[in-house]
Parts: structure tokens; C-alpha cells; sequence
């Protein structure tokens, strides 16, 4: 950050001008000295970091300073400094915004210059937290999520347009890959609800027995293990956006309870009375066709008409066309930036093999395609030979014999735990998927390892 502005408001010349020279020792800091009130609200147009003002100013008193400093900016540290020791004043005052009180004396100036440096630390968390988060919406702008021209994307990205205009909620559906998540990221940093937070939740991921208390938090000593108070996931999304991924996961149970809870637009926590009410956007997403689960009865019909809202399909990758080639200029630029590679083209030959094939993975696996290309290319060209399917990918072998798109990944995932001897975190780095989706195919023993 620049140099943090310092108002001091004293009118003994002699007390200000020490806690000038004191502060000023500090090379960081910018130190304005002013001797009323007046003066100190004539030149807030410089916007202070902090302010330091004695109580007792010759054209008003410090409450009353306070009162009009906090009415230009209510988050402006101000810091009082009386002569007089009656707590109930320094009470008031604090409840009234100040930051901090002291009494004027010898121990003044340590006093004021710690405090600063604790106000100066939480001025540049604060800015440091603002710039990520613009550029963690600068990265889920539309421009920079939606890419591809194909007409299926191109419809796709008017509707998340819509769903940004208004708090709608939104259900997304699509084979896994497709980018879900991201989608989901780009209608909550591109809405009015961006400064709020994003939680994200895997179904999936989340054993049943603990999902309840995962979602709406619990209170201490609700159960064995429970050792103090934990805030749910609606808690926290609060004003912003609750994403539930693999949504058909639920149990009916639990299906119950959260359509209550979308009814009500309050949470109890477990072992607790007291109702808590929330204000977030919900988006839910998953690979499964939820209105064919509503006919099975594995998901409740009138939890699917509360979610449903906004439905967003997003389209295999197999059906984008020329997008496969946009999206692997995108992941090539993005690798060799990330590790320091020289410049890299894609050759025609390259670009023709890349499209002819189906992609049973989407998004994900066309990006683990390209990024071990840029790994195995020599020179500037990435060749056609330099783009590599694993035996179970081959195009030969996909179209011999018809599976379901889950029977695919299982067979994608298997082959590479099989490459990297059975490490799960690097087969989830390498296919560019959730660790927790290869534990829970372990544990549902879909996925069978050596």
C-alpha cells in the first residue's frame, strides 16, 4: 500500500507536535497535524487512514467529531485521546465507533504508535483481500470462462446472462467435466452478490452421517466430538451463493430438510433452538437427469420444483466442434505460462487428431490431454504425435463398444492409478478432478484397485 495517512486533531501545539515526531519516525507513515475540528473535517477530501483526536477541542467535543468523521466514513479508525479517566465516557464512546480510547500521558505516544501499527496490518489484509477478489472476478468474467463459439455455448452464455440480472435460483446440469463449478462461479462474480461469499459443496463428497451437521452447522456439545460451536454452509453463504454440487447425492432425508429449510429461509442448528435466517442465492448442480430420480422416487419432487429455477444444460464437449480448439490454445497458453515454457503453436495434423476425438471426459480430460503434450513436444510445435490417448481412450476402442459415460471415467480413472501406482493425488492432479470423487468411487467399490 502507499504511505498510510495519519490525522492528528490536538490543540496543544506542543503534546501534537510530539506525536507527529514520534509517527513520523516511521518512513510509511504520512502524519498531518490540525488544531480544531474544523479543520480536521475540511481536509477528510484527503481520505485519512486512521484519525487520532483529543476529546477536548476547543470548537467541539470528541463525541461530536466522532459522530461527523464516522457520518463521511463510517469505516475510518478513529482513536481518542482524553485528559479525563471516566469510564463510562470511554465506553460510549467506543460503543459509538471509536476504535480505542487512551488517557493523555507519558505512556501516550507508545500507546497511539502500537495502535496504528495494528489499524496500519488490517488496512493492508483488507486491500490485499479487495485485490483478490478482483481478480478472482476478473478470472470468472464471461470472456474468460465461456470459451468457444459453438452455437451450444453461445446459448449457454445468454443464459447465465439472465441468471446474473436476477436472484433466480439455478440448477445446472451436464456430464461430468463440463466445467459446473465454474459456470456457478462466473453467475455469482459477475451478480450483485460478488462481494459476498461463493460456498461450494460436493455432495458426494461428504459422508451422509456428517452431511446434516456439514449444512447447518451444530451447537456445543450436540453430539460425541461436537466441542464447540460450528457455523453450516447456510450460515456462511449468507448473502452470497450456496453451490450444491452432485445435489442428486442426497438422501431423502436429508432432501426433506433442506427443502424446509429453502421454504423457510432459516437454519436451526443441531442441538440448538434458535431459528437463523439466510439470504443466499442457491445454485445446485449434478450429472444425473433430476426429473428422471424424481420418477424412480429417489428425489423428491417438490425439492426438484424448489431448485429447479433457472436450468442451465451445458453440452459435451464431443458436441462443441471448433470449441476443442480454442479451449486448447486457452490450456496450452495457461501451462506454459504457469511453468516457465517457451512459446507453443498447435500443428495443423495436431489440431485435426484433437478434433476427431469424443472426449468421454469433457473439459477435464481435453486439458490433461494438452497440458502432457506441451510436456512432450520438442521445439515450439505441439504435433499430432505429441497428443496421446491412453488405451481405453483410443477412438477405435470407444466406438467398439458402447458404455455410459460413468462407465468411461471409471475406466479413465482406473488406467491412471494403474500408471501412478494407485496415488491418488496425483492421478486427481494429472485428470484435473476432485480427489474426493476417487475416494468416494473407492469406497462405493466402482473403483477397484491393487
Amino acid at each position: 500500500m502507499n504511505a498510510l495517512k495519519i490525522f492528528l486533531v490536538e490543540d496543544d501545539p506542543w503534546f501534537g507536535n510530539l506525536l507527529k515526531h514520534h509517527l513520523s519516525l516511521n518512513p510509511e507513515y504520512e502524519v498531518f497535524l490540525y488544531m480544531s475540528a474544523k479543520e480536521c473535517l475540511d481536509n477528510l477530501y484527503k481520505k485519512p487512514h486512521v484519525v487520532s483526536i483529543d476529546y477536548e477541542l476547543p470548537d467541539m467535543t470528541g463525541d461530536k467529531l466522532l459522530a461527523k468523521i464516522l457520518a463521511v466514513n463510517k469505516n475510518l479508525p478513529v482513536i481518542i485521546i482524553s485528559g479525563q479517566e471516566e469510564i463510562s465516557v470511554a465506553l460510549n464512546l467506543l460503543k459509538a465507533g471509536a476504535s480505542d480510547y487512551f488517557i493523555k500521558n507519558d505512556n501516550t505516544k507508545e500507546l497511539l504508535w502500537n495502535a496504528i501499527l495494528k489499524i496500519k496490518e488490517n488496512t493492508q489484509l483488507k486491500e490485499e483481500v479487495e485485490e483478490l477478489k478482483e481478480k478472482l472476478e476478473q478470472k470468472y468474467s464471461f470472456e474468460k470462462t465461456i470459451l468457444g463459439q459453438s452455437h451450444a455455448i453461445k446459448k449457454t452464455f445468454v443464459l447465465i446472462e439472465k441468471a446474473v440480472k436476477a436472484s433466480i435460483n439455478v440448477s445446472i446440469t451436464g456430464a461430468t467435466g463440463t466445467g459446473k463449478e465454474v459456470i456457478a462461479k462466473a453467475i455469482h462474480y459477475n451478480s450483485d452478490r460478488k462481494k459476498k461469499p461463493f460456498i461450494a459443496v460436493n455432495m458426494a463428497a461428504i459422508p451422509g452421517e456428517l452431511m446434516e451437521s456439514e449444512l447447518f452447522g451444530y451447537e456445543k456439545g450436540a453430539f460425541t466430538g461436537a466441542t464447540g460451536r460450528k457455523i453450516g454452509k447456510f450460515e456462511e453463504a449468507n448473502g452470497g451463493t450456496l453451490f450444491l454440487d452432485e445435489i442428486a447425492e442426497l438422501d431423502l432425508n436429508l432432501q426433506s430438510k433442506i427443502l424446509r429449510a429453502l421454504q423457510e429461509r432459516e437454519v436451526v442448528r443441531l442441538g440448538g433452538r434458535e431459528k437463523i435466517k439466510f439470504n443466499a442465492r442457491l445454485i445446485t448442480a449434478t450429472n444425473k437427469n433430476l426429473s428422471e430420480e424424481v420418477k424412480k422416487k429417489a428425489f423428491r419432487e417438490d425439492l426438484f420444483y424448489r431448485i429447479i429455477g433457472l436450468p442451465i444444460d451445458l453440452a459435451p464437449l464431443c458436441q462443441r466442434g471448433n470449441d476443442v480448439l480454442i479451449l486448447a490454445k486457452h490450456f496450452m497458453e495457461e501451462f506454459t505460462k504457469e511453468n516457465g515454457i517457451k512459446h507453443l503453436h498447435i500443428s495443423n495434423n495436431a489440431k485435426e487428431k484433437l478434433l476427431k476425438y469424443n472426449y468421454p471426459g469433457n473439459v477435464r480430460e481435453l486439458k490433461s490431454i494438452v497440458d502432457l503434450a506441451c510436456v512432450m513436444c520438442n521445439g515450439e510445435e505441439i504435433k499430432a504425435e505429441d497428443i496421446t490417448y491412453n488405451s481405453l481412450q483410443n477412438e477405435e476402442r470407444l466406438t467398439s463398444v458402447e458404455k455410459t459415460l460413468r462407465e468411461y471415467t471409471l475406466d479413465i480413472i482406473a488406467l491412471f492409478m494403474k500408471k501412478y501406482n494407485n496415488d491418488v493425488m496425483e492421478v486427481a492432479h494429472k485428470l484435473d478432478v476432485g480427489k474426493s470423487t476417487i475416494y468416494n468411487m473407492i469406497k462405493k467399490k466402482e473403483l477397484l484397485i491393487n
